[in-house]
């Protein structure tokens, strides 16, 4: 008897969390976890920069005036594609994406392309280099591979270029 009170107590308790998110009734805990998650990715993306940065003196130093400029620049574009103003072009950007998603995955679906070709066009044809490069870049450095980080830094280099200028050209559209 006291065994069944007690699951009884017990279901109750782990139920009653269940219940109140049903009913809109739990603390907006997800809010606060999206907060927490977006300053962890702010400080990840700023130790990126810094270690890029230390990379960038030590293998490429006559760049880095061209980095620095870069970084900050990418910084600036972002903070003006985020501003409330350009929220029609985010939701028109964001709506064409999702357009060519769903014609890519049915594309797909139908047999029509493969999967390595549907994640090329997903990302705009250009795959996710850039993380390989920092991961490739992270290695030689660690291998002490002076020419190959020096390549790659340059690659990375001329890809925040090209990205900022696409992001010149949405904000300008």
């Amino acid at each position: 008897m006291k065994l069944k009170i007690l699951l009884l107590a017990l279901g109750l308790v782990f139920s009653t969390q269940g219940f109140a998110v049903a009913h809109g009734m739990a603390p907006d805990t997800d809010r606060e976890h999206h907060h927490k998650m977006h300053k962890d990715w702010q400080a990840k993306i700023k130790a990126r920069e810094q270690l890029l940065l230390t990379w960038v003196d030590q293998y490429t130093p006559e760049k880095k005036e061209e980095w620095t400029k870069a970084l900050a620049e990418k910084k600036e574009l972002h903070k003006q594609w985020m501003n409330p103003e350009n929220a029609k072009k985010r939701e028109q950007w964001k709506k064409e994406k999702v357009e060519k998603m769903k014609e890519l995955k049915k594309l797909l679906e139908e047999g029509k392309i493969t999967k390595e070709q549907f994640m090329k066009g997903v990302h705009g044809g250009k795959g996710m280099a850039h993380w390989k490069s920092f991961k490739d870049l992270k290695t030689a450095v660690d291998n002490k591979d002076d020419k190959q980080a020096k390549e790659i830094l340059n690659k990375l280099l001329v890809h925040y270029q090209t990205h900022n200028a696409k992001m010149k050209k949405m904000l300008a559209e």
